[in-house]
């Protein structure tokens, strides 16, 4: 299978994402496969959010449409423009998934095919729904795949290297049990946002949205913030208020309620809104409906001590983002040149 192969099917898989929306999913009757899967992928979408209570329809959506932007022909262009994979394919690779975010492994489940690589998946049991349907989905575009993806519930076995994602703790597990093998192990990370004072309210609004997507669970979410000494948050609040009908979210307002009681016990000071606790931090991941934040006076001390944590860190957000910034409002719909830990996935598989 050529990569010009793999882009005609990922641009139709694209195709066919972009069909589940909000508030309900339209049927394009030129779509390929949409006989076989367009209600199916309905039904699993269904069954995502009854299964897990973080799965709601706007996230879940909200993933499949990010997905359908980022597989168009140009962004698969730039994507794998860059890349000789001539001589790249034949081994087969396990994924083992995390489930904190809808179709979080998805990257990694794409590059191991375009690489010419077969691919195991090990799913979270918290994200086992979506992704048997468009591997299917893709089967069914070309017959080539079926003997390329498979899926396995008990211990990876047979296979010739690894990608694996899960926290601190089972890293060490994973570094253990894979350490014969090529390997990415990916742990716990954080985002974190750097906030000048000057910025608008529109500007912190887009800003609120990498913050509370998907609840915070995602290693791109901002958990922290660092602020001028003498930042006033009443801005801030103000402009992140939109949020508020999150905390009618069950989950989301018990982790609200509990670490609110846990900081009131601790005698901690809080800034709080009512959705959204601000905790003065050190740390860099903050439990759920909690933000800490903390002081700096000098941007370039702070750029220092970013690089100082570089490993512990997933994105830094800024409103004028450089290079290796993210703009306000970006977190979470990443291009596929956008390697989680800054790992290029694809060079790895090129080189099994």
């Amino acid at each position: 299978m050529t990569i010009d192969d793999h882009k005609s099917h990922l641009i139709t898989l694209g195709e066919f994402l972009k069909q589940f929306k909000l508030p309900g999913a339209v049927q394009d009757e030129n779509i390929p496969g949409n006989d076989k899967f367009f209600a199916e992928m309905d039904e699993k979408i269904n069954a995502a959010i009854h299964y897990n209570g973080w799965f709601t329809r706007e996230n879940i959506i909200f993933s499949l449409q990010q997905w359908s932007e980022a597989l168009t022909h140009q962004n698969l262009k730039l994507w794998l423009g860059e890349y000789d994979l001539s001589n790249s394919g034949g081994k087969t690779v396990g994924i083992v998934m995390a489930g904190n975010i809808p179709l979080v492994g998805f990257h990694d489940f794409l590059s191991v095919l375009v690489a010419g690589h077969k691919v195991l998946v090990k799913l979270s049991s918290n994200d086992r729904f979506l992704l048997p349907v468009i591997a299917a989905y893709l089967m069914n575009l070309d017959s080539r795949y079926e003997n390329r993806i498979n899926f396995t519930e008990g211990k990876l076995e047979n296979f010739d290297a690894v990608i694996a994602t899960g926290s601190n703790n089972t890293a060490r597990y994973f570094e253990y049990y894979f350490k014969d093998k090529p390997s990415i192990i990916r742990k716990n990370r954080n985002s974190v946002a750097i906030i000048t004072g000057i910025e608008t309210k529109e500007e912190l609004e887009k800003l609120s949205g990498d913050i509370f997507r998907y609840y915070g669970l995602g290693c791109r979410n901002v958990s922290k913030l660092y602020v001028p000494k003498d930042y006033d948050f009443d801005g801030f609040f103000k402009a992140i208020y939109s949020w508020n009908p999150i905390i009618n979210q069950d989950k989301y307002a018990n982790n609200y309620d509990y670490n609110k009681a846990v900081y009131l016990m601790s005698e901690f000071k809080l800034l709080d809104n009512g959705f959204l606790m601000l905790k003065e931090d050190s740390s860099f991941g903050s439990p759920i409906a909690t933000l800490f934040y903390e002081k700096y006076n000098d941007e370039n001390e702070l750029k220092t001590l970013l690089k100082q944590n570089e490993d512990r860190i997933q994105c830094i957000v800024k409103n004028d983002a450089g290079k290796e910034e993210v703009s306000f409002g970006q977190t979470q719909k990443p291009q596929l040149w956008d390697y989680a830990d800054n790992i290029d996935t694809i060079n790895f598989l090129s080189k099994l």
